[in-house]
């Protein structure tokens, strides 16, 4: 194979991205020609909308798989976090690169945590997942949708149209933005359950054994342990973006993977949460059993509730 097309958004983040797995490719394969073929998506130009009410981040992904399946690109590099759990025909989930820092992360101009935000303080998110997690830790702060690129959040918070925004570790790291705000605060785990898959990249590619291969050189072993686990939890559930759900699995040193899950309302009202901690060699199928223990305690009943919320909000 000469030369290999990868769709991607036009974001600054989802061109780093896929100009990373681009000279990653280009250095794995000498003497193939990786380009770049950039897609506007109904996500990218619907901006006045919660994403809930939209369809979630599949908006992003529809246009870009067409572009693969019509023939005209190979690849695309998605943060795995906004890939479904189901394929569409014709299309593989290749490989999952090796994971960033998966944790949320609060950005401020005066306030250097969460804890020290004032009472009313407004938060800046467009994920129901982050809300959840915000307002159960600080019932009386204000939540405020927030849409746009990762430059565009940050120009708004600088305005003063937020006290704090909170985005994804992985995407301030990888655009070198720790210094571009004067408090990025990175949330524990324990006080916020990142979404499945979140810090990884996802390489979708069309169903063509040359593309696969070399796609496939692309893969973290540990990762993809961790984020099957996740994505199957979110699976089971019938979970999507629409509706609040955070999942983190963790290879640990001691060859164990501990996995810790909630979900609930919107609001923060009603969450529930389940952690397990089981070797390697007993991982498979947990993220199946651990949905399914949370939907014997009424997790499902709880999900359509907090879709029902999301839409009326």
């Amino acid at each position: 194979m000469k030369k290999l097309v990868i769709a991607t958004r036009g974001s600054k983040l989802a061109l780093w991205q896929s100009e990373h797995i681009k000279s990653v490719l280009e250095e794995q394969n000498p003497g193939l020609e990786v380009e770049l073929k950039i897609i506007v998506t109904s996500g990218d130009k619907i901006l006045d909308v919660p994403l809930a009410k939209i369809g979630g981040k599949g908006l992003f992904l529809k246009e870009i798989e067409e572009t693969m399946l019509r023939g005209d690109a190979h690849l695309a590099v998605h943060s795995l976090k906004d890939v479904p759990t189901k394929m569409p025909e014709g299309l593989l989930l290749a490989a999952i690169t090796e994971r960033e820092d998966a944790r949320d992360a609060m950005l401020s101009e005066k306030y250097a945590s969460i804890d020290m935000l004032p009472e009313g303080a407004v938060v800046g998110t467009s994920s129901l997942r982050r809300r959840m997690q915000i307002l159960s830790l600080r019932p009386d702060l204000s939540i405020k949708d927030l849409r746009g690129n990762v430059d565009t959040r940050i120009r708004k918070l600088k305005e003063g149209e937020y006290d704090a925004i909170i985005l994804a570790s992985a995407g301030i790291n990888r655009l070198g933005l720790l210094d571009s705000v004067e408090h990025v605060y990175p949330i524990a785990l324990e006080n916020m359950i990142p979404a499945m898959g979140q810090g990884a990249l996802g390489i979708e590619a069309i169903d063509d054994p040359e593309v696969l291969a070399i796609a496939r050189r692309l893969e973290d072993e540990n990762t993809r342990i961790e984020t099957t686990i996740e994505r199957e939890f979110v699976d089971t559930l019938e979970g999507g973006c629409q509706v609040p759900i955070g999942v983190k699995a963790t290879v640990q040193s001691s060859g164990t993977i501990l996995t810790q899950a909630l979900l609930g309302l919107p609001d923060g009202t009603e969450v529930l949460s389940e952690t397990v901690e089981l070797s390697l060699k007993e991982c498979s199928g947990l993220g199946k059993a651990m949905a399914e223990t949370l939907i014997g305690r009424g997790a499902r009943e709880l999900l359509i509730r907090a879709e029902k919320l999301a839409y009326e909000s």
